[in-house]
């Protein structure tokens, strides 16, 4: 068995997470069967891995819990059009985003909803 430390949101803390796979964390997709994923077997909660890297297993950031990786999705929904449209350049959004959160901004390294809410606050008013 594969282990790595992964900050754990659901527990609060570092955690020795186990690599798995998607045929585990979405039984019903067969598509994402064979990709690779670290998993929180204290709180169930897991995360994906940047699998088209060399490093494959290398995890996206640290492992959310559900209402936080909705808010991630929720985010992203919002601020990737600012840069995919040329309103602005992907690298600035993410220098503003890192200096109002005060810490290098990765939307994969939120570890709060509250942290989450003051990223897409922030987002917000970019866009309008």
């Amino acid at each position: 068995m594969t282990a790595r430390k992964i900050f754990c949101c659901g527990c609060g803390d570092k955690v020795e997470a186990r690599l798995t796979s998607g045929a585990e964390v979405y039984p019903h997709r067969a598509d994402l069967a064979d990709l690779p994923f670290w998993k929180c077997d204290g709180c169930g909660n897991w995360v994906g891995c940047h699998h088209k890297t060399t490093n494959r297993t290398n995890p996206l950031g640290n492992i959310p819990t559900k209402e936080l990786k909705n808010a991630r999705q929720h985010i992203h929904r919002l601020l990737d059009p600012l840069w995919q449209s040329g309103i602005f350049r992907r690298s600035d959004i993410y220098a503003k985003l890192t200096e109002h959160m005060g810490f290098e901004y990765h939307t994969a390294q939120l570890r709060t909803l509250d942290e989450a809410r003051k990223a897409y606050k922030f987002i917000k008013e970019l866009a309008a």
